[in-house]
């Protein structure tokens, strides 16, 4: 290095499991060095440096690094992936990388991710441990039905009916099939059964933590937010304070219409999609599951509700209704008051 470190305007860190690419621009921008490092030489490298910018894409271990780097003194800022790809000027290799967050982490309109707890992240392994888990149960259940179907058994669609199923197999109901069959399919629904019954522990140990915290006390408020979706959102994203407004959380989620506006011709089209999948998917399951209630019981239901189903189909109404809560949700954390209808 041939400048002191406190010149440095910025460094930009490509994250990695063992070698990391680190690139650093002085004041007057100047590249200073974009060099590799160990991880075991990242920490000590960073502890000799004064406080300075650092960027990083918000990938894996991100919040992790950045909360190493923040007790040191410097100010970390994550960058969503899909911002850095615009400034990668051609090829790929880890100093392009790194000089691409360089230059995104000093632009002013950048938009940043707020750093994680641990206190956050432990929470969110509990939803992705479940997620997980869930995804191989549909698959499980997928397989199972397909290979009896093989024999003409058939199983009736429903969670309910399948686990039904897979209990009667192991407490001795042996089905007309050849031997090796019959262990086969007593195998896999055994292993289903142990499956679901590892998901409702997860479900379980979720509805503890939504005891304890108070912030998702207040989410269940709200109309169609359960346990699950109400501690997820606290794990994603906390206080909810990096989003101006109801409307940056909403379209954070791709709740929101894409715009494709030009000429002085507004044009907007279907959700973007772009935000988190597992946050969107719960919210607009909730407000499924609203939906039905306000069609079973039309009296309990809000007028707006009502008056949008007159008007258009379940799953844009849904949709809809999934976008609204988005920013009722926003609301009901940055102003830590608990969600109140409003009465005519």
């Amino acid at each position: 290095m041939h400048r002191p470190a406190g010149e440095f305007a910025a460094i930009a860190e490509r994250l990695a499991k063992n070698i990391f690419q680190v690139h650093g621009i002085a004041r007057d921008e100047e590249v200073v060095f974009n060099r590799p490092l160990r991880r075991a030489q990242l920490l000590p490298f960073f502890t000799k440096l004064e406080p300075c910018l650092i960027g990083m894409e918000a990938c894996s271990s991100a919040h992790h690094w950045a909360r190493e780097f923040t007790a040191l003194g410097h100010i970390v800022r994550l960058i969503p992936p899909i911002y850095v790809k615009p400034y990668v000027k051609r090829g790929k290799s880890d100093a392009i990388d790194a000089e691409a967050i360089c230059e995104a982490v000093t632009r002013p309109t950048m938009r940043f991710v707020a750093i994680k707890t641990v206190e956050q992240q432990a929470l969110l392994s509990l939803h992705r441990a479940r997620a997980l888990l869930v995804r191989q149960r549909t698959q499980l259940i997928n397989g199972l039905r397909g290979m009896v179907a093989e024999f003409g058994v058939y199983i009736a669609k429903g969670l309910a009916r399948v686990i039904g199923f897979a209990e009667d197999i192991l407490v001795g109901e042996v089905l007309d099939l050849p031997e090796i069959a019959n262990e086969v399919i007593h195998n896999l629904c055994e292993h289903l059964v142990a499956l679901h019954a590892r998901i409702r522990w997860y479900e379980e140990r979720l509805k503890l933590v939504a005891k304890e915290d108070a912030r998702v006390r207040l989410l269940r408020t709200i109309p169609g937010v359960g346990v699950v979706t109400a501690s997820a959102i606290i794990a994603s994203i906390g206080d909810g304070h990096q989003f101006r407004n109801g409307r940056e959380f909403a379209a954070w989620l791709g709740l929101t219409p894409a715009n494709k506006s030009s000429g002085g011709k507004e044009k907007l089209g279907r959700i973007t999609k772009m935000g988190d999948q597992y946050l969107r998917c719960l919210l607009v399951v909730g407000m499924t599951s609203l939906v039905r209630q306000t069609k079973s019981h039309p009296e309990r239901a809000s007028k707006w509700l009502t008056s949008l189903l007159e008007r258009k189909p379940a799953r844009v109404a849904t949709v809809a209704m999934a976008n609204k809560t988005a920013r009722i949700v926003w609301a009901v954390l940055t102003r830590n008051e608990p969600y109140t209808p409003h009465t005519v």
